[in-house]
């Protein structure tokens, strides 16, 4: 008892050890396809849409064997139909008639062999048909860097597709696309390039044989391509003598592609240089070389779009250096065009933004969960507070800075240079002023000459519970923004000027114990209003 009890543990063990084993080849796996971020080309072929299926089709050249199912119909002075298997002799037996050998026969010439046989019973009075009803299954081995190395069934006209993917596919990074070979009795029959079906959609037929192995070989070359390509992936390549030409083949640049980067290894150090498009026969790639393809037409030029109240294009390609003054030059206004305020959007600003706002929210998060309670009741108005502050934060971050640039009519538009990207608004001349935010009815009012903020509020119902009137913010039709506290004695009166186009945004007040919260809640609220002219609910 105390051996066997020995062996048991000695089994466990082992068996223990060997799952630990393959749980962190896993990992390392996992840990490998995280940090590989690029794709391989043709690493998504194999994702179980070959493997349930069976290609039963015809093929002329296909070599009957043991185990095929033939139909034969005989029909004139003398009828039978039957279905028959090609026996271990390789021959079908058909009554009066005989033996027919078939083993080794072309499908093509499948009726006129059983023909032939019927033809030395019977005159032509006996009609002849004959058909492939059914191949015999086969099993093929699947060898190499495939997932599921093993012996997996199908028919001898199955695609190779078909095999590699009930393997469960090629490993990623590991296996090769274009070097699979046939093996038949030890004895390479053939090599295959998926390549040309991915590219092409072109796969020769081949007929498998009982037996036969599929080996994926492991890759031993690749590049990486990057850039204004239609295809940016990993690729492999069969020879050192590869070109960035040959490349291109497979890659698909897109047609403003004019120059490339060439990244390699040489002498332990990695180097880059850049050539014209025109030198992609002269340049060769090895393994690991990195193609980064690009058009010098979008270093030199940016584009903008112009939007709003004008005529002509919205979209211009401009050289670098161009001013806000030399594209409003050419735009053609109308008589609607609200030319004292335009409107410049950047997308680098917008950024800036963000940035900004994603960094008081987090410290908000962080002030929310820190908080301390001295007693239980207090702790559960934090729990439900924090709660709420979750919530707004969630949709704090749902909202995206506009990325305004200030355009003032004292600024020098001829130094004002434009950056990729930006768009122009053309705003139409208004004549109304919107009010919104802790307004008891937000509405858009007809303006009136003298009214104050206060009297466009007071239009719309007046100032609501949750008003702050601290701050209260005046957009101006440029984007300007203006805070003005409602009711304070020393509030500067010309602060609540207001002019048609504008927008007056009243802001809520934030509901917390915490003074923290509630400052960082306030600046959140307030940086939206401006950036993103957003008025936003605090809990």
């Amino acid at each position: 008892m105390k051996k066997i009890l020995i062996i048991l543990i000695i089994c466990f063990v082992q068996i223990s050890a060997l799952d630990i084993e393959i749980n962190q080849t896993q990992t390392q796996n996992s840990q490998m396809d995280k940090k590989d971020t690029k794709a391989y080309f043709g690493e998504s072929l194999f994702q179980g849409n070959f493997k349930n299926n069976q290609q039963f089709r015809y093929n002329p050249d296909y070599v009957i064997n043991v185990g095929d199912i033939i139909s034969v119909k005989l029909w004139g002075a003398y009828e039978f139909s039957a279905e028959l298997p090609v026996d271990k002799q390789g021959n079908i037996f058909i009554p009066k008639v005989g033996e027919v050998r078939l083993l080794g026969v072309p499908n093509k010439d499948l009726r006129k062999k059983i023909e032939q046989a019927v033809r030395r019973v019977f005159n032509s009075s006996v009609y002849t048909y004959a058909d492939l009803k059914q191949y015999q299954p086969i099993s093929i081995f699947v060898s190499g860097s495939v997932r599921k190395v093993g012996l997996y069934k199908g028919l001898s006209t199955d695609s190779i597709l078909q095999f590699i993917d009930k393997a469960g596919g090629i490993i990623r990074g590991q296996g090769s696309y274009r070097d699979i070979t046939i093996l038949r009795n030890k004895q390479i029959v053939k090599k295959v390039d998926l390549y040309q079906f991915l590219l092409d959609g072109q796969i020769d037929m081949f007929q498998f044989k009982n037996g036969d192995v599929i080996l994926i070989n492991p890759v031993h070359n690749f590049v990486e391509i990057d850039g204004d390509v239609n295809r940016p992936y990993i690729f492999e390549i069969l020879n050192e003598n590869t070109t960035v030409a040959d490349i291109m083949k497979f890659i698909m640049p897109k047609p403003t592609a004019n120059r490339f980067i060439l990244t390699k290894w040489e002498n332990g150090q990695e180097i880059t240089n850049e050539y014209p498009l025109s030198q992609a026969n002269a340049q060769f790639v090895t393994k690991g070389t990195k193609i980064r393809f690009f058009s010098d037409y979008y270093v030199n030029n940016i584009e903008i779009t112009v939007e709003g109240e004008h005529k002509g294009v919205k979209k211009m390609t401009l050289k670098k250096g161009t001013t806000l003054y030399d594209v409003l030059s050419r735009v053609k206004f109308t008589p609607l065009s609200d030319i004292k305020n335009i409107r410049l959007y950047r997308k680098s600003v917008a950024h800036t933004q963000k940035q900004l706002i994603d960094t008081m929210l987090k410290d908000l998060e962080a002030r929310a969960f820190t908080s301390d309670s001295s007693t239980p009741e207090e702790a559960g108005i934090r729990n439900k507070e924090s709660e709420m502050i979750l919530k707004f934060v969630e949709r704090a971050r749902r909202i995206k800075p506009l990325g305004q640039v200030i355009v003032r009519k004292e600024d020098n538009l001829d130094k004002f240079y434009l950056e990729d990207g930006d768009k122009i608004v053309v705003p139409r001349i208004s004549n109304i002023v919107v009010v919104q935010g802790e307004v008891n009815i937000p509405n858009a009012v007809t303006y009136k000459d003298g009214y104050t903020i206060d009297d466009y509020v007071q239009a719309c119902g007046g100032y609501g519970e949750r008003a702050n009137r601290d701050k209260v913010l005046l957009i101006k039709a440029n984007g300007r923004v203006i805070q003005y506290s409602s009711g304070n004695f020393f509030s500067d009166l010309s602060k609540s000027y207001v002019e048609s186009g504008d927008s007056i945004l009243v802001l809520g007040k934030t509901d917390s114990k915490n003074i923290l919260i509630t400052s960082s809640v306030t600046k959140i609220i307030y940086q939206l209003a401006v950036g993103a002219a957003v008025v936003l609910n605090a809990f």
